[in-house]
């Protein structure tokens, strides 16, 4: 696609936001692009993922809401999680993140906290990533996590976090990898599968401790020191974008940029998210 259809997408874009008064009129112009590169330049497409991004957004508070990068919880969040999107694309165009706990101490491990602190840096790389990329590879160092840490899942977040990263977040995802696979990843699987499409199952990979069956997916030449590549250090990484995050404390936290009113929305919205039950998290036999 030329930069000049690009330019008349995005304005037939910014048209239709203005005529959509519940959605923000502020949205940056590189979120906007993504929604449309993620779409495939399909204009209606991008029309619907972007009412989608914001209404599931503003319906989940619970992720969404009190996310101050300088809060405690999220500074926390930051300290006990590696959540570190690697620099190198891959020769398919494809961007690595790699999510990891650092402790396998259950009490320092906070779902919910961990789920906004993710997002809260998911927000600022999209604003700050000068190309998207292609596709997404996630891969989940499982190494620290155990069947505590799996009780402490809170079930109805978690399927509103399934929702929204499956329905409204403007990645393509093409690969998941699970390292370090603990023996009840079983369990795990059965507590997430009823939320997944089935299409994103069939991306999973596992790879057992020991194992060097990640370099068949991902070459090592894309991975830090510490999972044998050659990016740099997993600390230094995450050190660089944590303090990315913090610069760009106040777009964060402007609800202008994120929040829907829905006392202005012209008709329905075309997807509700439901709390069924209690705030609950998980029990294991």
């Amino acid at each position: 696609m030329s930069a000049t259809e690009n330019e008349n997408d995005l304005q037939i874009i910014k048209e239709w936001l203005a005529k959509e008064p519940h959605l923000p009129q502020n949205i940056n112009d590189k979120l906007l692009q993504r929604f449309l590169y993620t779409c495939n330049h399909s204009v209606e497409r991008a029309k619907h993922l972007i009412d989608l991004f914001y209404t599931i957004r503003s319906q989940s508070p619970e992720i969404f809401a009190d996310r101050d990068p300088d809060a405690p919880h999220i500074r926390q969040a930051f300290e006990d999680i590696d959540f570190v999107p690697l620099p190198k694309l891959s020769a398919q165009n494809y961007k690595v993140f790699l999510y990891n706990l650092r402790t396998s101490d259950p009490e320092k491990y906070h779902f919910v906290d961990a789920l906004k602190a993710f997002f809260v840096l998911a927000d600022v790389r999209m604003l700050l990533e000068t190309e998207v990329p292609d596709g997404e590879i996630p891969i989940f160092d499982m190494r620290n996590f155990t069947l505590k840490h799996l009780t402490k899942i809170v079930l109805p977040v978690l399927k509103k976090y399934m929702l929204y990263t499956q329905e409204a977040h403007p990645i393509k995802l093409r690969q998941i990898h699970l390292l370090n696979v603990p023996t009840f990843l079983d369990r795990c699987l059965h507590i997430v599968r009823p939320f997944m499409k089935s299409e994103v199952g069939k991306m999973i990979h596992t790879h057992l401790p020991n194992s060097t069956t990640l370099y068949d997916h991902v070459p090592r030449d894309l991975l830090p020191e510490e999972y044998g590549g050659t990016v740099g250090k997993i600390d230094d990484l995450k050190r660089a974008w944590i303090d990315k995050v913090r610069q760009h404390r106040d777009y964060v936290v402007d609800e202008s940029r994120w929040a829907v009113d829905e006392r202005k929305r012209p008709r329905p919205p075309a997807h509700t998210v439901s709390m069924e039950g209690s705030f609950r998290s998980l029990s294991i036999d």
